[in-house]
């Protein structure tokens, strides 16, 4: 047979031993030989060469073999479990060039047909336009800078000189949190911040999500993004601020925009403008989204007050400075001709893939 035929066996090995290992061989060989199937090879590796199959047993059980016996026994089960394997490894490579040739007959393939390719996604337009504003800013020399959206009262408020008892607090629409946090109303915190630990000359810009908590029409929403800037250095003027503006906004537009200064009240800057610029859906002319204006409010600026500089341990006597604040998603708005601030956070897919 041919186990004896492979092995050589001494006089002294016990001849229980050699039958079955034997036996373990044959029916090894019979059963890999007329198997069909990877899968059924797969079982059969583990019926032979599992922990639990017999040839397995016999080696983990040697050490009750007398000691002049075990050398012969161990070498003749490991030979065994070897051609097993290499039975097994010939089989399996049978069988899948057998699977090849069937597919070759039942199925063509073009292989110089194109693939499918999953779908892609895109950066919302708003993280589009605000990745495009930090580098215009950084550009003129500005740094980015974040804080946190649950902000404490002191930087939402107090040290941008409004106080516990100022009106402006009920023109915010605060979300306020249980503990007397609050999600900030706009990202001039993060000028604060800044203010408290960078020394003049300061050039900063603060992108981020604000919250208020306010009716949604087709330009208000109650969470959107904002874009604040802060330059603050000796001699500082509005017609540094207005520089920065314009430039800004040609950058963004791609040609020199329409735009008018007029006075607002802000209880951070002194003097304090809106800055507004000509809508671009109407041109001019009036819609829902101008209010029938004909201008679209963009962008809050002005000087820095001296109470907020005063407030950051910046001496308002040498130093002077200017701010602005603008919605992002108005920006948006403007720049790609959206009539619905809504559409932004709707989830739609077709309005998102425009972009």
């Amino acid at each position: 047979m041919y186990i004896k035929e492979n092995f050589t066996f001494s006089g002294t090995l016990d001849m229980k031993i050699i039958e079955e290992l034997t036996d373990i061989l044959e029916s090894a060989l019979d059963e890999i030989q007329g198997v069909v199937s990877l899968k059924d090879l797969t079982d059969l590796r583990v019926k032979y060469l599992g922990r639990k199959s017999r040839i397995i047993a016999i080696l983990k059980g040697l050490g009750s073999l007398p000691k002049e016996l075990r050398p012969e026994a161990g070498s003749a089960s490991n030979e065994i479990k070897q051609k097993i394997e290499e039975a097994l490894k010939h089989r399996s490579e049978e069988l899948s060039v057998d699977i090849f040739k069937e597919l070759g007959t039942t199925e063509r393939i073009d292989i110089t047909e194109p693939g499918i390719s999953g779908e892609r996604g895109s950066l919302h337009p708003i993280t589009q336009l605000g990745m495009e504003l930090e580098d215009i800013f950084m550009s003129m020399g500005f740094s980015i800078a974040t804080g946190p959206e649950v902000e404490l009262d002191y930087y939402n408020f107090e040290a941008l000189n409004i106080p516990q008892d100022h009106p402006a607090r009920d023109i915010q629409d605060t979300f306020w949190t249980v503990d007397g946090t609050l999600l900030r109303t706009h990202t001039s915190c993060v000028q604060v911040r800044t203010m408290e630990k960078q020394k003049p000359p300061i050039r900063v810009v603060a992108p981020g999500r604000v919250f208020r908590y306010e009716e949604t029409d087709a330009s208000h929403e109650h969470t959107f993004y904002q874009v604040e800037g802060l330059m603050v250095d000796r001699d500082i003027s509005v017609a540094n601020l207005i520089a920065v503006m314009r430039t800004m906004l040609r950058e963004v537009f791609r040609k020199d925009v329409k735009v008018r200064l007029r006075p607002g009240y802000f209880p951070f800057v002194e003097p304090g403008f809106e800055l507004d610029i000509s809508c671009h859906l109407c041109d001019g002319k009036g819609c829902s989204v101008c209010k029938w204006s004909g201008w679209e409010e963009l962008i809050g600026c002005g000087l820095v007050h001296p109470n907020v500089l005063s407030m950051c341990g910046i001496d308002p006597a040498e130093y002077s400075g200017f701010a602005f604040g603008m919605g992002l998603d108005r920006l948006v708005m403007m720049r790609y001709g959206i009539d619905d601030i809504r559409l932004f956070h709707s989830g739609n897919l077709k309005f998102l893939r425009q972009f």
